[in-house]
C-alpha cells in the first residue's frame, strides 16, 4: 500500500515538474532561442543541467522551509501526495485562464490550508513569507523603473545585439591539430555578446531551478518517504521532460512576456528577475521566478515610458506636460537599438511613444488577481480536504 502510494505520489510530482518545465523553460531561454543564439534542444539540455544545479544548492534551503518550516509537524507521504494534487490542480486553472500562476505561492498556500486544518501552521515563518510576497513585486517594478528610465536607454546607444547569416565557430584544419576559429561573418562584438545572452541564461535557469525544483519535490521529502537527493533528481528530470516538449512551443514565442521586447530589455529583465529569485531562496523564501519576471518588465516600460517628463513634472503634475502622450509600451521599439536617446524630460521620437501596450494596467491587475486568488484557492481547497479527511494527515 504504502509502496503504490509513493509511486502515486512520484507520478504527481513528474506532473508538477513537467509543467513547471514548460512554462519556465520557454521563459529561461525564449529570448536566446528567438535570436538564433541557440537550438530548441540545446536549450531544454541546459536548462535541464542548471535546474539540477539550482535544485542540489540553493534551492534545498527552500525545500527545508516547505517539508519543515510552513508546519510544525513532518509531511507524511498521503499529505505530500494531497498537497502536489492540489499544486497540479493550480497549475490547471493558470493553463485556463493563460496566466502563470507562481507554482512557489500554490505550493505554500496547499501546505498552509494542511497546517490550518491540523492546528500546526507556523504563523511566523508564514507572515514572514507573506511578507516577501508583497515586497517582491515592488522591488522587481522599482528597479525594473530605474534600470527603463535611466540604464537601459544608456547602454542601448552603445551595445547592437546582432546575429550574423552562418556559424559563430568554425574549425580550422590547416595544421595537424584542428582550431576553432570565428565563423566567416562572425565578430567579436557578436561573440562577446552572444556569451552575455548564454550566460544569462544559465544563471535564470540556475535560478528557476532553486525556486522551482522545491516545489514538485518538497512533498515527498522525509517523512513522506525519499531522500532530498533522489527527489531533486526526479523533480529536474521532470523539468527536463517539459522542456524537451511543451516548453518547443513556448520558446517559439520567444519567452511569453519577454517576446514583445528588445533582448537587450529581456537581458536587464532576466538578470534582475534571477538575482530577486534566488537571493531569496538562498535565505529560504519560496518565490516564484515569474513574478519578479513579470513586475521587472512591468518596471521597464514603465520607466522607459516616463522618460519625456522629469521626476518634478511626474510629483507635481505640471500641467504643461499633461498633453504628453505617454505609452507605457515604450520597451518594445526594437529599432532604437544603437540609437542615442533623448535626454529626460524631451520627448521620445514617434515610433517609440506608439509601440505597443507591454505595460497594461489591465494585464497588470490580470496577473495580481491571479498571483491572489491561485494561492487562497490551492489553502482553501487543502483546508476543506484535510478538514473533511483528517486522517490524510
Amino acid at each position: 500500500m504504502v509502496e503504490t502510494l509513493l509511486l502515486i505520489g512520484v507520478i504527481a510530482s513528474i506532473f508538477v515538474g513537467f509543467n513547471i518545465g514548460g512554462s519556465s523553460t520557454g521563459i529561461t531561454w525564449g529570448p536566446a532561442v528567438g535570436a538564433g543564439i541557440v537550438s530548441k534542444t540545446a536549450a531544454a539540455a541546459i536548462m535541464t543541467a542548471f535546474v539540477f544545479l539550482g535544485g542540489i544548492s540553493v534551492g534545498q534551503n527552500v525545500m527545508e522551509t516547505l517539508s519543515e518550516g510552513i508546519i510544525t509537524i513532518d509531511l507524511t507521504l498521503s499529505a505530500g501526495v494531497a498537497v502536489l494534487f492540489f499544486i497540479g490542480l493550480g497549475i490547471l486553472v493558470a493553463n485556463i485562464f493563460g496566466v502563470p500562476v507562481p507554482t512557489s505561492m500554490t505550493t505554500v498556500g496547499a501546505i498552509a490550508g494542511l497546517g490550518l486544518a491540523t492546528g500546526t501552521l507556523n504563523y511566523a515563518t508564514m507572515t514572514e513569507i507573506i511578507s516577501w510576497w508583497i515586497v517582491t513585486p515592488i522591488i522587481g517594478f522599482w528597479i525594473g523603473g530605474i534600470i527603463g528610465r535611466y540604464i537601459y536607454p544608456a547602454v542601448n546607444q552603445r551595445v547592437t545585439i546582432e546575429k550574423t547569416e552562418g556559424p559563430l565557430l568554425a574549425l580550422e584544419r590547416r595544421g595537424s591539430i584542428p582550431t576553432v576559429a570565428l565563423g566567416p561573418n562572425t565578430t567579436r562584438s557578436e561573440v562577446g555578446t552572444t556569451v552575455v545572452v548564454f550566460a544569462v541564461g544559465c544563471y535564470m535557469a540556475f535560478s528557476a531551478g532553486a525556486s522551482n525544483v522545491p516545489n514538485a519535490a518538497a512533498p515527498l521529502v522525509g517523512e513522506a518517504g525519499l531522500e532530498v537527493n533522489t527527489a531533486v533528481v526526479i523533480a529536474t528530470l521532470a523539468i527536463g521532460l517539459g522542456g524537451f516538449t511543451i516548453a518547443r512551443r513556448t520558446m517559439e514565442s520567444v519567452g511569453g512576456e519577454l517576446s514583445d521586447i528588445p533582448l537587450l530589455a529581456a537581458l536587464f529583465v532576466m538578470v534582475t528577475a534571477s538575482s530577486i529569485t534566488t537571493a531569496l531562496s538562498y535565505i529560504g523564501i519560496p518565490i516564484s521566478l515569474v513574478m519578479a519576471t513579470v513586475m521587472t518588465i512591468v518596471g521597464i516600460g514603465w520607466g522607459r515610458a516616463t522618460r519625456p517628463i522629469t521626476v518634478r513634472e511626474a510629483v507635481t503634475r505640471d500641467s504643461e506636460v499633461t498633453e504628453r502622450e505617454i505609452v507605457p509600451g515604450a520597451i518594445t521599439a526594437e529599432e532604437m537599438e544603437g540609437e542615442p536617446s533623448p535626454p529626460i524630460g524631451e520627448e521620445e521620437p514617434e515610433e517609440v511613444l506608439d509601440a505597443g501596450d507591454l505595460f497594461n494596467p489591465r494585464a497588470v491587475i490580470k496577473y495580481l488577481s491571479m498571483w491572489i486568488i491561485g494561492p487562497s484557492m490551492s489553502t482553501i481547497l487543502a483546508y476543506g480536504f484535510f478538514t473533511l479527511l483528517p486522517g490524510v494527515a
